[in-house]
């Protein structure tokens, strides 16, 4: 199967990355290496790419696809949380501008074997680097009905969280859970017939939050923001597009934190903390697909792009 993924909100990110010829960018979600293509076309001879990613089969697409631009791209099979060590085994210590897209490629959410659909009966798999040992089967088989419950509630925002996570539980004392068809059969049995009828896929929400939790996708994206803005060079911008509200908080408190780092009471006159502001927030309201891409592209439609500059 062929990788592909449509990059959301592209000529936005590019333009937001104001990219100089002789630059150094990263590209921390390389996937398809959609967002990649578009920088390396506006590079000169002094410009260089780092893609990163933790997926080997979006590396091998990736690295196919930039092949014309080879001189001055470097892949490196790694999680954007590495960052910083990726960069300083290449030597940089700064770099122009850094892009995160957090969505899940059509590749890995369409290929069967990935074990991330809910649409084709194959074992639970979600995992985003293949040679990470545990499973979306181990979160569903082993994690207690209170976790479960959790990660459903907070990762899926599924309202019937606590119903699902029943369910689950109940069915895998009579064998265990091992396949996404029989994971569908258990949610449908949670979720009232007459809610079925209307808003999508019954599992949608479920299989987003198992897939957010094997992945630590939020403890990664929380983690790595400081340091990417640590490594931005003056006026080097940090461009992140986010498809879950959750995401999007994380990006929005950090990007605000680092604008206005001050933790002195509002009614101090001056600050004393003396922490320094370390760049602005480029995007006031974050950037949504306009009607003509939400037609072409149905998986933009949850998409934001929120834009970072260092001082």
């Amino acid at each position: 199967m062929e990788f592909k993924h449509i990059s959301v909100l592209l000529n936005e990110t590019i333009d937001s990355l104001n990219i100089k010829p002789d630059g150094i960018y990263v590209d921390g979600t390389l996937g398809g290496g959609g967002h990649s293509l578009e920088i390396c076309k506006r590079l000169g001879d002094g410009g260089r790419l780092i893609g990163i990613d933790q997926d080997e089969d979006a590396i091998e697409a990736a690295t196919k696809r930039l092949s014309d631009y080879k001189d001055k791209v470097t892949v490196v099979h790694s999680n954007y949380n590495n960052i910083k060590s990726v960069l300083n085994n290449l030597g940089i210590d700064k770099v122009d501008g850094i892009v995160l897209d957090l969505g899940v490629s059509s590749y890995q959410l369409d290929n069967p074997e990935r074990g991330f659909t809910y649409r084709e009966d194959v074992p639970l798999d979600m995992r985003m680097d293949k040679k990470s040992s545990m499973t979306a089967a181990d979160i569903v088989n082993d994690y207690s009905e209170m976790e479960l419950f959790r990660v459903i509630k907070d990762y899926g925002e599924e309202q019937f969280a606590k119903n699902i996570a029943k369910h689950i539980v109940k069915a895998r004392q009579e064998k265990p859970i091992e396949t996404t068809g029989e994971l569908n059969e258990i949610i449908k049995a949670a979720i009232p017939a007459k809610i079925r009828e209307h808003g999508g896929h019954p599992s949608k929400k479920t299989y987003q939050a198992i897939r957010i939790e094997l992945n630590n996708e939020l403890e990664v994206l929380e983690n790595s923001l400081d340091t990417m803005i640590e490594l931005l060079a003056p006026k080097g911008r940090l461009s992140i597009i986010t498809f879950h509200s959750l995401e999007d908080r994380i990006v929005k408190n950090i990007f605000r934190k680092n604008m206005n780092p001050c933790t002195c009471p509002p009614d101090f006159p001056v600050c004393v903390c003396g922490k320094k502001p370390t760049g602005k927030i480029v995007t006031r309201k974050p950037i949504v697909p306009g009607d003509e891409e939400l037609a072409d592209n149905k998986r933009a439609k949850s998409s934001k792009l929120r834009v970072f500059e260092r001082i």
